[in-house]
């Protein structure tokens, strides 16, 4: 920056403005690069594992052992967040209750929200943060170790052996959970209900049967199965696109996790958009 002579003010430097420029070109052009690099790797491991599964076979160790780590070592957490979830859905209902009376809708409120949303977003943000990241860690690992390499060299095929069991058991154990959660929910918004704003649990219970529906509970186990599947795909590719050691590693555990919780953003609201 220079300075005019005799009033003080500051004039435009052109060849720093062009280099601001330039910079931001490039930081542009990279950011560009690297999101189509990896849309097209995810696009790569859907289309392999299709390929892998003609004629249709999955590795049911796989399957079985994926079940096992995924979905029955995630109990807990789902149980603590579920069940909070329904609270929380409750005492945001509880201000408009109080002011107008509306318990007849509190059961319908807390089944709605929970069902089409709350449910299968929170529960997918979790399992993304827990079993996402544990499935990028480990392939990363098995990548950076050439351990995939030596599984190339006795002529395995990694989708067919790793990835295609991991993909159907995060599909299969995020409905399941789903399911878990969704009703640990309810079970916690009917608890909050009549201990904290005194709707009786029969008031609660016949509000809830009476005006949630079936296609409320469709919808969300349809959103679980998309995200399930869309945690399943991020993990495994930025696992097997893991460099550069045990630095490698970590940056690849991390930009699974955020990749995921925009992925699952971004279809929770095309999912909403379609199925609504």
């Amino acid at each position: 920056m220079s300075v005019r002579p005799g009033n003080g003010r500051k004039r435009k430097d052109p060849a720093a403005a062009k280099a601001r420029k330039a910079g931001l070109l490039r930081r542009t052009g990279r950011t560009a690069i690297g999101v189509s690099s990896d849309v097209g790797g995810m696009a790569i491991i859907v289309g392999r594992s299709l390929a892998a599964l003609l004629p249709p076979r999955i590795e049911p160790a796989g399957m079985v052992r994926g079940m096992y780590r995924f979905g029955v070592q995630s109990i807990p957490l789902v149980v603590a967040t579920a069940f909070l979830t329904g609270v929380v859905v409750l005492l945001m209902a509880a201000v408009h209750v109080r002011q107008y009376g509306a318990t007849v809708l509190v059961g319908w409120a807390s089944g709605y929200a929970t069902f089409r949303e709350l449910g299968p977003v929170l529960i997918a943000i979790m399992f993304s943060g827990r079993v996402g990241s544990n499935n990028t860690a480990e392939l990363a690992v098995m990548k950076v170790t050439d351990q995939l390499e030596a599984l190339r060299a006795l002529a395995i095929d990694i989708y067919a052996y790793l990835i295609i069991p991991r993909l159907f058991a995060m599909v299969v154990v995020l409905v399941g959970l789903t399911l878990l959660g969704n009703l640990l929910a309810i079970i916690g918004a009917a608890v909050a209900a009549d201990s904290l704003i005194g709707v009786s649990y029969p008031v609660f219970w016949n509000s809830f049967t009476t005006y949630v529906r079936i296609e409320d509970l469709l919808h969300g186990l349809v959103k679980a199965g998309v995200f399930g599947l869309a945690i399943a795909v991020v993990s495994c590719h930025f696992g097997l696109s893991a460099r550069g050691g045990a630095a490698g590693v970590g940056r690849a555990v991390n930009r699974s996790v955020v990749a995921s919780a925009i992925i699952i953003f971004l279809l929770d609201y095309l999912l909403t958009h379609t199925l609504t």
